[in-house]
């Protein structure tokens, strides 16, 4: 892909998309239809599978119930190539930064990853300068689109994670995924511990994305009013179960909460179950 070709968003569609682990569904019955350079944002209760459905819709877990497709490609039938077409932001405890790492060596680790695994068999014949020219291009590129200047930081490039204020943590985590350039980048978590104004900062940053032909797929905990909303339920509210059956308010509490936990430990299970790519 030369320099100045722009993503190539994903359409993302789904119907009756669901995913069991051996204590439950992690989540059921999502339906969702959102064209190239959509953001989407996925809303739901804690332990009602969103994260699995991030990595779901992503090629990254196998579903068990439903339809759906990314950029054409349906699931779970074309899981690896839904892989390649897609890329993870930061999704806690499956693409973490490392802290001990300066901006500039995980740029340069993305780089060489990207040169050695993420190109075609031409890309791997061309001169060894063309390709580390073409590398420099898409770290540059990447760097841009999410407005991440690594000479801007205390320390420049040589800063580490660790030292990053979120925000800068959440460009650095994209820029990362973008040089891949993905039809669609997926973020969780994408405003949890934000203020306010923080927020508002990183859902620009999402929009740009998906103004530039990026299909951006965002767990949240409150969806802006422009995006496509995705909302999951709780196993106990997809089978049909009315929450607030107990007539005890304390039965309730503690039936809500142990709900959460077998929603989440059902999660965990599926996603332990299916595996990481």
């Amino acid at each position: 892909m030369d320099r100045h070709d722009g993503p190539r968003g994903a359409a993302v569609s789904a119907a009756g998309f669901g995913l069991e682990g051996p204590r439950g569904w992690a989540f059921r019955g999502v339906d969702v239809e959102a064209g190239p350079g959509s953001l989407i944002a996925v809303v739901g209760p804690s332990g009602s599978g969103r994260t699995s459905l991030l990595l779901a819709l992503t090629g990254r877990m196998r579903p068990t119930e439903g339809s759906a497709a990314v950029g054409g490609l349906p699931l779970p039938d074309k899981m690896t190539a839904v892989r390649r077409t897609t890329a993870l932001g930061p999704v806690p405890g499956v693409s973490d930064l490392d802290p001990s790492l300066t901006v500039d060596e995980h740029l340069r680790e993305r780089a060489l990853l990207q040169r050695r695994f993420g190109g075609s068999v031409r890309d791997l014949l061309r001169p060894r300068g063309e390709r580390a020219a073409a590398s420099r291009a898409r770290v540059a590129d990447a760097l841009a689109a999410v407005g991440l200047n690594p000479r801007t930081l205390p320390k420049r490039g040589r800063t580490s994670v660790r030292d990053l204020e979120r925000l800068e943590a959440l460009r650095l985590s994209l820029a990362l995924a973008l040089v891949a350039r993905p039809g669609l980048v997926a973020v969780d978590d994408a405003d949890m511990k934000l203020s306010d104004a923080e927020r508002e900062t990183a859902w620009e940053l999402l929009r740009s994305l998906a103004a530039g032909g990026t299909t951006v797929l965002a767990v949240c905990s409150q969806a802006p009013e422009d995006a496509v909303v995705v909302r999951t339920t709780t196993a106990r509210a997809a089978a049909g179960q009315d929450p607030q059956d107990p007539q005890n308010p304390q039965d309730q509490t503690d039936e809500t909460s142990r709900d959460e936990d077998d929603d989440e430990k059902g999660a965990a299970d599926a996603f332990a179950e299916t595996g990481r790519a």
